[in-house]
């Protein structure tokens, strides 16, 4: 499927960020999104974003804030617009004029280990149970499972070579035995339907030569959960989040699982302690150790 956003013809200026954006290995999703971001900046000055000056960065932002744009939107157009003033043309000046919002992280919805179950189970396509078994069994983010090859199954060294994470940045999963043998089984099932090819996607789309959407293993999870019967609001990212927050409640060492996610910062993984309920149930509080709850003794009489 054609990305309009990305196949409309570009100036020369939007061409230029689309290579320094290529050049860089951003995610066709990631491009799409900074070209949209800094297209609603010059629709807001009326001409060329390269134009632009300090003072309108700034009444730019007072404006947004003000027609009520939310945090997380406004801080997805800064990083769009810095990114463009400080690789497309070289005007890291301008990029310090903005400032992202702050607001408060809410808690990520996490599934127990036997509501995960549920959902994995609840498919009817080995391919739709396969890829959303990659997103928990390996703590993959969405774009990461649908961008995986055949050749990034490491079966000798039991590793998932993540060559597209976040930021271009390369990583290693780890490859559990069940999920290698899920994987096998589906390999069988997509070499027989003629979609599956040494050299070709994990999980092909709707032609084999076109790996699955993101948004299409959204609509994948969100089903998936209808037909389980689990009533909280779900997506591929739950997963990713039940596969930190389970490891982190079994005792793994919050480091060891920053690697297995590709976090850059440790406080981004050491959120999950937040949500990992078990964990908390296994401290002893201090109060306990006191003991002046208990059964009092007697005071002989004097």
């Amino acid at each position: 499927m054609i990305d309009p956003v990305l196949e409309m013809p570009a100036s020369s200026l939007r061409q230029r960020m689309i290579d320094d954006m290529n050049m860089r290995e951003f995610t066709r999703e990631t491009q799409r999104n900074y070209i949209r971001d800094v297209a609603r900046f010059a629709a807001y000055l009326g001409r060329p974003p390269d134009t632009a000056t300090a003072e309108d960065l700034r009444q730019f932002q007072i404006d947004q804030r003000e027609i009520g744009v939310g945090a997380p939107t406004m801080n997805s157009i800064v990083a769009a617009l810095r990114f463009f003033f400080t690789h497309t043309i070289d005007r890291p000046d301008l990029a310090r004029r903005l400032y992202k919002v702050k607001h408060p992280r809410s808690l990520p919805v996490v599934l127990s280990p036997e509501e995960v179950a549920r959902l994995l189970q609840a498919t009817t396509s080995l391919k739709h149970q396969a890829a959303m078994s990659v997103a928990y069994g390996a703590g993959l983010r969405a774009a990461e499972v649908t961008m995986l090859k055949v050749r990034d199954i490491d079966s000798e060294r039991m590793l998932i070579r993540v060559e597209r994470g976040k930021g271009g940045r390369y990583r290693n999963a780890i490859l559990p035995a069940d999920l290698l043998a899920l994987l096998r089984e589906w390999w069988k099932v997509g070499r027989q339907q003629g979609v599956m090819h040494a050299d070709g996607w994990l999980f092909p789309g709707q032609h084999y030569l076109k790996p699955m959407s993101p948004r299409h293993l959204h609509r994948v999870v969100v089903e998936a959960a209808r037909a389980a019967g689990i009533g909280k609001r779900v997506g591929p990212h739950t997963l990713r989040h039940c596969f930190a927050t389970h490891l982190l409640e079994e005792g793994v060492d919050v480091r060891v699982i920053q690697a297995l996610l590709g976090h850059a910062n440790l406080s981004t993984t050491a959120f999950y302690t937040k949500v990992a309920t078990r964990t908390a149930r296994a401290v002893v509080s201090p109060f306990d150790r006191l003991a002046i709850c208990g059964p009092k003794q007697a005071v002989p009489d004097g």
